[in-house]
């Protein structure tokens, strides 16, 4: 599905903290993280900040339309050992329940795509949890697979 032609993607501004904020407490909270398990204020404030600060590898996009903002996607771009170019992870996709299906979490991933494509980057990739059967119908409909399986320690 084409993103809808009344659908702008654009980078983050300063003055979308309010409304960006209530889709990341939606994406944490997808993820299990809230109410005793949420993110420290800091994490968050740090990542706000992050986003705004031209010399931080993490960047953030809203798709918004007519002044109201459906989705988020943030992404960094990283070294790799495989690779001479950097690499672009995209690390945090999330749309209103009322956006999906249609098209907004397409746009948003396309954005990024362009935007690594722009600064010469030859590759994007993201995981999703094995439970996010609706997103990987789309992920898997605008990439591949790695094969790869995620392993973590918390220290």
């Amino acid at each position: 599905m084409p993103a809808p032609a009344d659908l702008l993607v654009r980078p983050i501004r300063q003055d979308d903290y309010a409304a960006w904020k209530p889709l990341w407490d939606g994406y944490n909270a997808f993820y299990g993280r809230a109410g005793e398990t949420a993110l420290p204020d800091i994490v968050t404030q740090t990542t706000w900040q992050r986003f705004l600060d031209a010399q931080e590898p993490v960047h953030a996009m809203v798709a918004e339309r007519e002044g109201v903002l459906l989705g988020i996607v943030h992404f960094l771009f990283h070294r790799s050992t495989t690779q001479v170019q950097l690499t672009c992870y995209l690390q945090d996709l999330f749309t209103t329940e009322a956006a999906r299906g249609q098209g907004v979490g397409r746009a948003l991933i396309e954005a990024v795509y362009r935007r690594a494509a722009e600064a010469g980057l030859p590759r994007v990739y993201w995981q999703t949890h094995e439970t996010n059967a609706t997103a990987m119908t789309l992920y898997d409909a605008i990439a591949e697979k790695s094969g790869f399986v995620v392993y973590r320690k918390f220290l």
